[in-house]
């Protein structure tokens, strides 16, 4: 168990699980009601899966080395590193996992023909080497970057899975799905940065002795706190941006999105602006999580937005 909660088995999951529906609840429904065209039988998306939540392994581990001094202060329950598992396995398993990660990496861009694809995982093998390592100390730097590698998580299945076997003829169609999926990176981007932002002032008592400079640290809790409620706010006036471009004609849809997305969403706004303790910090932060889950969750749903 303390192995798993190392990798951090729950958001590993829940990488491979948001793939599995952008795969087989956005894209494979579609296959023979339009021109769509995939590249990713059952194995290839099973290699990219894995590669992904490999190399997500790896990171969460690193993180975890690099956190020691931070956790003690802030979750001293929660320490792995150098308790239960010591600091020279931890890199063990980094190592192991990282190397398998950009392995099946590579296997599989020259497996689709697109070798180029392979410098992806290496990419983000490496910057998540150097989030924990150095960028997460930074203003908001580490923020944005672990942001932008989940929404990568994402986008990776439209590159492997619509760009290989893109032609003139299936062109529009193949944009059109990889957009989609472009809208859902965007939201799970200002989703976890939002949730970052909320972790680092949780932590700040932590990250202060340990000489971090985030957002809380730097301009103090109260205006990061506020500006949690912005990007919340931000969000949501997204969300409903997208509801009344994309599928205002679709009333179950339509429906979905105000009980379950923006309906959270609010409740989140309420509760940042004046948000003082760590529990309620951890309560939206958990939320967060849910609500991206929920969001993924209405890929589901693009069967009666496209087709409706």
């Amino acid at each position: 168990m303390n192995f798993l909660n190392l990798i951090r088995y729950k958001n590993i999951l829940l990488i491979a699980f948001v793939q599995f529906l952008i795969k087989y609840m956005l894209l494979e429904p579609f296959l023979n009601l339009t021109n769509l065209s995939i590249t990713l039988n059952l194995f290839g998306f099973i290699i990219l899966v894995l590669a992904t939540v490999c190399i997500a392994a790896a990171g969460y581990i690193i993180n975890d080395i690099y956190d020691v001094e931070v956790d003690r202060v802030n979750r001293p329950e929660r320490v792995i590193v150098g308790q239960s598992i010591s600091e020279k396995t931890a890199h063990t398993y980094f190592i192991i996992f990282n190397v398998i990660g950009v392995l099946l990496g590579f296997y599989l861009s020259n497996m689709v023909g697109k070798n180029g694809f392979f410098a992806i995982f290496v990419i983000i093998s490496a910057l998540l080497y150097i989030y924990a390592s150095y960028l997460k100390q930074l203003l908001l730097i580490g923020n944005i970057v672990v942001s932008l590698l989940v929404a990568l998580s994402l986008i990776i299945v439209g590159l492997f899975d619509l760009l290989p076997v893109m032609t003139p003829e299936n062109q529009e169609t193949q944009i059109t799905f990889f957009k989609i999926i472009l809208d859902y990176a965007i939201f799970a981007f200002v989703i976890n940065l939002i949730r970052e932002i909320v972790k680092d002032i949780e932590d700040v008592e932590g990250e202060y002795k340990a000489g971090f400079n985030t957002l809380p640290i730097v301009f103090g809790r109260d205006r990061a706190i506020k500006v949690v409620f912005a990007l919340s706010l931000l969000l949501l006036f997204g969300v409903m941006f997208y509801i009344i471009t994309f599928l205002y004609s679709q009333l179950l849809v339509v429906a979905y999105f105000l009980i379950f997305i923006m309906g959270p969403l609010i409740y989140i706004c309420i509760k940042s602006y004046n948000a003082k303790t760590k529990k309620e910090l951890r309560f939206i932060s958990n939320l967060l999580k849910l609500v991206m889950l929920i969001g993924m969750l209405s890929l589901s749903l693009y069967q009666f937005v496209l087709l409706g």
